[in-house]
């Protein structure tokens, strides 16, 4: 199988899954739609979250490093504007006019330095009432012994949303099995952080 197909097949074992409960809280709590919204999805995989962004009238950035996503998300012929980029997310700049970066359990992925640059990115470059939406790892997860992912300490996750409006907070541990049929214990922090 080659890694065009992998992909493939696992974003069939993801089709059809609501989007996260993360993005629909930071866009419920904007209310109604704002004027111009922009939204940033990194790491969009094959649209997941993108679908009710759109839905809700926004327009959409949606960044993934693997093709086979933004193709999968291509074939959708989903309404509204997309702006797909293939790029790693921590290398792509924020559009102007963005309020709102989501980013469901793909900033992690990110060296721990590269990480750090982003989200000084974001925090910088969200206007005031801009909101962040998304999951962080934290230390007991068992991916924690790899190589080029970030995992935070509840404190150090704190710190790094100091200043920001908490709208939630949520610390999840749970054991399941991974869309590719693989145990996982999962340490995660669910975030939607408003800019004051």
């Amino acid at each position: 199988m080659s890694q065009a197909e992998g992909w493939a097949a696992y974003y069939e074992k993801l089709r059809g899954r609501p989007p996260r409960r993360t993005l629909l809280a930071a866009l419920d709590a904007f209310g109604e739609t704002p004027a111009d919204a922009l939204a940033i999805d990194l790491g969009c995989g094959d649209g997941r979250d993108i679908i009710e962004i759109l839905r809700r009238g926004w327009s959409v950035v949606a960044v993934d490093a693997e093709p086979e996503a933004l193709r999968q998300l291509a074939a959708r012929e989903l309404p509204g504007t997309i702006t797909p980029i293939a790029a790693r997310l921590e290398e792509v700049p924020l559009p102007l006019g963005v309020q709102l970066v989501n980013s469901s359990f793909a900033m992690p992925l990110c060296e721990p330095e590269r990480f750090h640059e982003l989200w000084t990115r974001i925090r910088e470059e969200l206007p005031v009432g801009g909101r962040f939406s998304g999951q962080w790892y934290g230390p007991r997860d068992n991916w924690a012994d790899r190589p080029g992912i970030t995992f935070l300490e509840r404190n150090q996750a704190m710190a790094l949303l100091d200043g920001l409006e908490i709208e939630m907070f949520e610390e999840e541990e749970a054991d399941s099995v991974t869309p590719r049929g693989n145990p996982k214990h999962w340490h995660i922090f669910h975030i939607v952080a408003r800019k004051r």
